[in-house]
């Protein structure tokens, strides 16, 4: 009879290319708890086939009818879910010595994502005290047995991967009563499961270009993954669009290492941005809405040479006179032009390497996105391409998603938040994905989410405030989520999407340095008011802040940035720890609140604004005059400048077209100027900031 489980190991394992690790971490002869997520009908047999003869599995009654024939080669505990002293036998098992394996959810998920985590799991963790190992379970899910049947690309054999992971033991407050204790310990199954997941899902080595392959591998070739109003793709069309386009950019590359794109939230900016990655090149994407000053600096900071765009997006958003200035120091290359250049030959040798599935060329990981400088230049911010797929599959280990969804993004690729979350995460984790180049058409977009059937949204609490004044209650009808970060949610914003649409905002918090999302509300686990718990895979300290409550947040992970690129001294490699600059308090249910910044920038519409920046303009435009600018709450932007000057004859339309001349925005525009006779110094004859700041909100309450 021991030949049977044998046999069918390996006609199993090999029929379905099951890779096994972490069997090492636990000793079958000693009792211990192994939790394994439930995708499909079939994770008992893997289980079965993979572990030692002395596991004891817990299986319910209904299934060890169904499936007797195949229960008789293990150990099993027969259990009736409804029964409650079905608990007390699982302890019992524990107590003599086995290790067991119980499903913690219950049941087999229906969405992809873990399920909710029983009491009852958490309970025999406690009583038992015994080490828990948790168990994950990738690659079934897409199995003919699971229950996820309308997602594309099911297969009867898909490729399976199970890890276990390491011992684990709850901490728990034992002077708490025994329900509160059962929560806790619930939810630290959760995190140590989500955390095994995220663990297994990552690679040592990660190229975006060859992600985008595997998804296309994974779900149908012409799902349509990417549209934006004017033409829809799906995954064969993008992928060959990247290898023509490809060949056509190449030559004109060839001693280049950063390229920079200058392109809207469009079908060909994504085709773009896999190119560039597919012949070997970091995409440097610069911020359009910049004054002309900070993207030639943002070009220099980066060493760019080259610049894509398009002639089309360079009409609409009139920036004949940015591409003037460009073509002085740049070579600048269309896509249209490049597009008209394709012939017969090009298109068959992209087929070519389409069929043959050919990898990207060997380049820098990297992509490259632009924050605000200390000193008013801009700031590269290098991300490799394992910091975004880190942040991508940390998003996946704690929220649920699938191919029925459809996620509507009109935050810039040039925009973290919208590059990783609004755009990579949809097309490499086969989502659906809707295109808009700009977030501020506030009365067309809630239309395009109606029609669209999208299901996910992502926005700033300023975006998101004003599609929820402007929409029809029935607007958002189809929206599952609606995830809110790049700023601070607004009381005011979340009760108005819960009273108008019925609708719970999941805010999240992250910076541009960590690819961006740090910690994310969701569903499963979500408290009010806070920006929720750190994803899988993020270590924090606080570091001690005296006569403030928290303190300021030090994060690391693979998400977080390998460096900066800072103009005129190149790149500088982040530190072990990053440091967050804000001040954050964490409650004992891992839930963290933002506090403060400690940072001089204003948050203005979820964009950066450098403080610095504004004073260095108006010193450059108006010579001789002191000024200082601080940031101020603002109850529709987020927050507006405030600037202290020291002329009396300095008038509020001067230092508008002051700025815009000098290369600002409309953003660096002071909202207001405030004229002292004498800046405040501090005793080093700095600026004293909080004094200028206590005189502003003084007057703001007046």
């Amino acid at each position: 009879m021991k030949v049977i489980p044998v046999l069918l190991r390996w006609i199993v394992f090999r029929l379905f290319r099951a890779r096994i690790g972490g069997l090492d971490r636990f000793d079958p002869a000693k009792p211990a708890l192994l939790l394994p997520n439930h995708v499909s009908l079939l994770d008992g047999l893997f289980l079965m086939l993979a572990l030692p003869p002395e596991v004891v599995f817990v299986v319910n009654t209904d299934i060890a009818r169904r499936f007797a024939p195949l229960l008789r080669f293990c150990n099993i505990v027969t259990v009736d879910p409804l029964n409650p002293y079905s608990v007390r036998q699982m302890i019992k098992t524990v107590q003599k010595g086995s290790p067991l394996v119980i499903f913690p959810e219950g049941r087999i998920t229906t969405t992809g994502a873990m399920m909710k985590i029983y009491g009852g799991v958490a309970y025999i963790a406690l009583k038992t005290g015994v080490p828990i190992h948790p168990v994950a379970i990738n690659g079934l899910e897409r199995s003919k047995l699971s229950y996820l049947r309308s997602i594309p690309g099911r297969r009867l054999f898909p490729r399976v991967d199970i890890c276990f992971g390491k011992a684990y033991k709850l901490e728990t407050d034992p002077g708490k009563p025994v329900k509160t204790q059962k929560e806790q310990a619930a939810a630290q199954i959760g995190r140590m499961l989500r955390q095994e997941l995220f663990e297994s899902r990552m690679k040592p080595e990660v190229n975006l270009f060859d992600e985008l392959t595997a998804a296309a591998g994974r779900n149908v070739s012409g799902f349509p993954v990417c549209e934006d109003g004017t033409q829809k793709i799906g995954y064969k069309q993008l992928l060959l669009a990247s290898y023509v386009l490809g060949d056509k950019l190449s030559p004109h590359l060839r001693e280049e290492t950063n390229v920079a794109l200058l392109m809207p939230n469009a079908v060909g900016h994504a085709v773009a941005l896999f190119t560039l990655i597919r012949i070997g090149k970091a995409p440097a994407i610069l911020n359009f809405s910049s004054g002309h000053r900070l993207l030639l600096d943002a070009c220099e900071t980066a060493s760019v040479k080259t610049i894509v765009t398009s002639r089309q997006f360079v009409d609409k958003a009139n920036l004949h006179t940015l591409i003037e200035r460009f073509e002085e120091s740049y070579k600048v290359l269309y896509l249209e032009d490049l597009k008209a250049a394709v012939r017969f030959g090009d298109k068959l040798n992209g087929w070519l390497d389409y069929r043959m599935k050919r990898r990207a060329l060997p380049g820098p990981d990297e992509v490259i996105l632009f924050t605000s400088g200390s000193e008013s230049k801009p700031k590269g911010v290098v991300l490799s391409h394992r910091n975004i797929f880190a942040n991508i599959q940390q998003a996946r280990s704690v929220i649920d998603f699938t191919a029925n969804d459809k996620v509507f993004n009109a935050m810039p690729m040039f925009h973290s938040f919208g590059l990783t979350a609004g755009t990579l995460l949809p097309i490499l984790s086969g989502m659906k994905l809707f295109l808009y180049p700009s977030p501020l058409h506030y009365k067309v977009i809630p239309e395009l989410v109606y029609a669209s059937n999208a299901t996910i949204l992502f926005g700033t609490s300023t975006f998101l405030a004003a599609y929820g004044r402007v929409a029809h209650p029935y607007d958002f009808y189809s929206l599952r989520y609606v995830v809110a970060g790049a700023e601070k949610l607004k009381e005011e914003v979340r009760q108005l999407w819960y009273d108008k649409f019925g609708i719970r905002i999941l805010e999240g918090y992250g910076t541009t340095e960590t690819a961006p999302v740090l910690a994310l509300n969701t569903p499963l686990a979500f408290k009010k008011g806070t920006v929720g718990r750190l994803l899988p895979g993020i270590d924090c300290v606080l570091e001690k802040i005296p006569g403030i409550t928290g303190g300021s947040l030090f994060v690391r992970g693979p998400n977080v940035m390998k460096g900066y690129l800072l103009y005129g001294q190149g790149f500088v490699p982040c530190p072990d720890w990053y440091d967050c600059g804000d001040v954050v308090d964490i409650d004992e249910d891992g839930f963290i609140t933002v506090l403060s910044r400690r940072k001089r920038f204003a948050k203005i519409a979820g964009e950066m604004i450098s403080l610095n920046a504004v004073e260095e303009m108006v010193d450059r435009c108006f010579p001789g005059i002191q000024s200082a600018a601080v940031q101020m709450p603002d109850p529709r932007k987020g927050e507006r400048i405030v600037l202290f000057h020291s002329s009396p004859k300095l008038t509020a339309a001067a230092v508008k077209d002051g700025i815009l001349s000098a290369g600002g925005t409309p953003l660096h525009v002071p909202s207001r100027l405030r004229f002292v006779e004498t800046l405040p110094l501090l005793g080093s004859g700095k600026t004293d900031y909080v004094t200028l700041k206590q005189w502003a909100e003084s007057e703001m309450n007046e």
